[in-house]
C-alpha cells in the first residue's frame, strides 16, 4: 500500500486509518525542535563570567557562548521606580548635625558666660554675678529653643471638614521675640500669616507656635520670614501664601546707629498671592484695617 494517504473509505463506507508515513513525522518533528528553538533563543540572558565560567569550565575565560553573549534575563524582576519625593527646604531646619550631636554641656556653657563676664570687666565671682552664668545658660534654653523644635510635625494636623470652606484664613497679630545672629541682640515685633487652604485647614495656634519655632533661634528677620513660609507650603499646600513680619531690632536702637522706633518690614508671597496683585492688596488691607 505505497503512498496510502493518511485515510480512506472503505467499501461498506467506514473509514479505515492508514499508518503515518514515517517522513511526514519526521518533517513534523523537525518543525516542532526549530519551533522550539526559536522558542529558546527568543529567551534573554546574561550570564555572569563566574556563572558561565562554573557552567562550562572548558570555555576560555569562561566567555558566554556566542548567542547569549551580551543579552539580558527578560524573566528578572523589574525594580519598582523610585517615586521622587521633593525634599523639605534647607531652610526649615538649620541645626547643623555636628552641632546637633556635639552639644556642649551646661558646666561647659556656664564657664562661657563666665569668661564674657571677665572680658566685659566685671568679677563672676562676686555676689551679684555668682549666679549669673547658671541664669543665663537656663534662660537660653527657653530663648533658644527653637532648634529643638520641629515646625512640620505642628502642621500635621489638618481639619479636612470645613463644610467647603476655601477663601482666606488669616491669623494677624502674633507676637515674637527673636535675637538678631550677627549681634546676638533681641528684636521684636509682629507676625501676619495668611493662606487659602485646598485639603484643609490647622489650628490657629500652630501658626503662632510656627512663628516661635523659627523666633527662638537666632535669625535674620528676612530668613525667619521666608522660612515660615517655607513650612506651610510644604506640609499644607495651599492656593497660596502670605507672610508679613514687623519688627524693631535692638542691634539698630541700642548700638550702632542707635535709631531707636525704626520699624522694618518682610513680606513673602507665594502662590495666589504673588501671581495677582489683588491679593497682595486684600491681605494687606485686612492686616492694616484693624478695629
Amino acid at each position: 500500500m505505497a503512498d496510502m494517504p493518511a485515510s480512506a473509505k472503505t467499501a461498506n463506507g467506514s473509514t479505515m486509518y492508514a499508518k503515518p508515513d514515517s517522513n511526514t513525522m519526521t518533517t513534523r518533528i523537525a518543525r516542532a525542535e526549530d519551533a522550539m528553538d526559536a522558542a529558546l533563543k527568543s529567551l534573554s540572558y546574561r550570564l555572569t563570567e563566574t556563572e558561565d565560567s562554573r557552567m562550562d569550565p572548558t570555555r576560555p575565560n569562561g566567555a558566554a557562548p556566542a548567542a547569549l553573549n551580551g543579552t539580558r534575563n527578560d524573566n528578572a524582576p523589574v525594580p519598582a521606580p523610585e517615586v521622587e519625593v521633593a525634599p523639605a527646604p534647607a531652610s526649615i531646619q538649620r541645626v547643623p548635625d555636628a552641632i546637633a550631636t556635639g552639644r556642649p554641656s551646661r558646666e561647659e556653657a556656664e564657664a562661657a558666660v563666665r569668661v564674657l563676664l571677665r572680658w566685659a570687666g566685671d568679677d563672676p565671682a562676686r555676689e551679684g554675678l555668682r549666679d549669673t552664668p547658671a541664669r543665663v545658660a537656663k534662660s537660653y534654653e527657653q530663648i533658644f529653643s527653637g532648634y529643638r523644635q520641629d515646625a512640620t510635625i505642628l502642621l500635621e494636623r489638618v481639619f479636612e471638614e470645613v463644610e467647603g470652606y476655601s477663601d482666606i484664613v488669616l491669623v494677624r497679630d502674633i507676637p515674637f521675640y527673636s535675637h538678631c545672629e550677627h549681634h546676638m541682640v533681641p528684636f521684636m515685633g509682629l507676625a501676619h500669616i495668611a493662606y487659602y487652604p485646598t485639603k484643609g485647614v490647622v489650628g490657629l495656634s500652630k501658626l503662632a507656635r510656627v512663628v516661635d519655632t523659627f523666633a527662638r533661634r537666632l535669625q535674620t528677620q528676612e530668613t525667619m520670614t521666608a522660612q515660615i513660609a517655607d513650612v506651610i507650603e510644604t506640609i499644607l499646600k495651599p492656593r497660596g501664601i502670605a507672610v508679613m513680619v514687623e519688627a524693631e531690632h535692638l542691634c539698630m536702637a541700642m548700638r550702632g546707629v542707635q535709631k531707636a522706633g525704626v520699624s522694618t518690614i518682610t513680606t513673602q508671597f507665594r502662590g495666589a498671592f504673588k501671581d495677582d496683585a489683588n491679593e497682595q492688596v486684600r491681605f494687606l488691607t485686612l492686616v492694616r484695617n484693624k478695629p
